[in-house]
């Protein structure tokens, strides 16, 4: 079988495209700000075992009471979920789940 000029471009592409598992999926994009954040209400719904609509964003991770243990935790997690690494004194620069939801989805 031969193939034309424009075709092996095609397979040159979807080949560079490809995450390498064979299937030629695209790479994942990394999650929004609105993502995280949501990823962090979930999580911290379930730490502290309330509803995520009690959760408020825009209070201090310290107000809900966790301690630098805690915050080590959420951190090695959330680098978990998002395949990279974060600095683990990062929710003292960034304090509120808004706050490092939106700081994260810029690095990330």
């Amino acid at each position: 079988m031969e193939f034309q000029s424009s075709q092996l471009n095609d397979i040159s592409t979807v080949s560079k495209n490809s995450n390498g598992n064979g299937k030629g999926d695209a790479p994942k994009k990394p999650p929004t700000a609105a993502e995280i954040q949501g990823w962090l209400v979930s999580y911290m719904a379930e730490l502290l075992e309330i509803e995520p609509d009690e959760v408020d964003v825009t209070i201090p991770f310290d107000r809900y009471g966790l301690d630098s243990s805690a915050a080590v935790g959420l951190t090695g997690d959330l680098e978990d979920w998002l395949l990279t690494e974060l600095d683990p004194t990062l929710m003292y620069d960034y304090p509120t789940i808004e706050a490092l939801a939106k700081h994260v989805a810029i690095e990330a």
